[in-house]
């Protein structure tokens, strides 16, 4: 097993330094309003295109190295290995965002149909995929709903889980979005904490155990979840997030540090606003999803501005491309070994690129 995934990185390896057929040169965002850089970096896209999708959402490439998209009006999670070969699908309705964590669970925000009282009603719902005991067989991995799950959360089905991102102990956190926000106590617009809970059985099952606190749910500035599009985390043991938000909010994209003193324990801002580019005001329209490299440098896709913004750990804005000529509407980034993996959610496709810098 571990030679024939040698073998086809290799070859993966010779297709990003062989097969490159458009170039985009990061934009000259020469400094019209003084916060912008200039760049001459080249974003070398990679054949073959990924086509077949149907507005896909969301991308990850996962632990283990394979690929999952959500090809959302596909209804259906698409697993291929890093050549993009086919691997396998699940069925499940409207996919819209995928994590997964160390155990190799996929996490998933999508939808499903129920009858209740003779009427159809639809559901927002959070489902997990057991991809070990599957074997990794996608379509074989049990499907188990998390959300919703009590009787009062049938009772609104108006309340949408938007976004998933998991942690190093397995954690994970759920943005919930909906229109019933004036208390303090549940507002729909929420990050929502799972973690495991152990029963005397000694099994552990995935339990909400709270909300984070100090998030301003119809927040127009900083520590909000006004309408949280996005959600994902930093490697290593720690509960860092970057969240994006697309409701009326001054500073789309936020960066939320964990921290632990003495004084306080909980999130605030790592990237102070109007410092750098990130925390700009109105720097982005849209923000539908992110990614991370190694060096934690941080890549947006705006769907609005049908772009992908590149900044530092710190938020200075470095390489950024895109426009209507190399997207529509993209809602999702991933990041590994050197390559960005976009969804350009209305060109139905995935989209693969290097820099040029990457390139020895």
């Amino acid at each position: 097993m571990k030679k024939t995934i040698n073998i086809v990185a290799t070859i993966f390896l010779l297709l990003l330094l062989t097969n490159c057929v458009d170039k985009f040169i990061a934009p000259d965002n020469s400094p019209v309003d003084g916060n912008q850089i200039i760049s001459d970096t080249l974003y070398i896209q990679q054949t073959p295109v990924w086509g077949g999708f149907n507005r896909p959402q969301d991308i990850i490439v996962g632990k283990e190295t394979f690929i999952y998209v959500a090809d959302t009006d596909n209804d259906r999670i698409v697993m291929l290995d890093l050549a993009g070969h086919f691997v396998g699908e699940r069925e499940i309705k409207k996919p819209i965002a995928i994590a997964q964590d160390f155990q190799l669970n996929l996490i998933v925000c999508a939808e499903f149909d129920t009858l209740i009282e003779g009427s159809n009603i639809n559901y927002s719902a959070v489902y997990k995929l057991n991809m070990v005991d599957a074997g990794h067989h996608i379509e074989n991995a049990e499907l188990t709903r998390i959300l919703p799950n009590t009787s009062f959360d049938f009772l609104r089905p108006d309340r949408k889980f938007v976004g998933v991102t998991s942690f190093f102990d397995n954690s994970f956190y759920i943005a919930r979005k909906g229109p019933s926000n004036a208390t303090l106590i549940d507002p729909d617009n929420s990050i929502l904490i799972f973690r495991k809970k152990e029963l005397s059985d000694g099994t552990k099952i995935d339990t909400l155990v709270s909300r984070v606190p100090l998030l301003e749910p119809l927040g127009t500035g900083l520590m909000s979840a006004n309408n949280v599009s996005s959600l994902n985390s930093f490697s290593g043991n720690k509960y860092d997030m970057i969240l994006t938000l697309i409701g009326e909010n001054s500073f789309k994209t936020q960066v939320l540090e964990y921290v632990e003193t003495e004084d306080f324990t909980g999130y605030q801002n790592k990237i102070e606003p109007f410092v750098t580019e990130l925390m700009t005001v109105a720097k982005f329209e849209q923000p539908e999803g992110t990614a991370l490299d190694v060096y934690e440098n941080i890549f947006v896709a705006d769907a609005a501005k049908d772009s992908i913004f590149k900044f530092n750990s710190f938020g200075d804005e470095m390489e950024s491309f895109g426009g209507p000529d190399v997207f529509s509407s993209p809602h999702a980034v991933a990041y590994f070994n050197k390559t960005l993996y976009v969804a350009d959610t209305d060109n139905n496709r995935i989209l693969r690129f290097i820099l040029s810098t990457e390139i020895d």
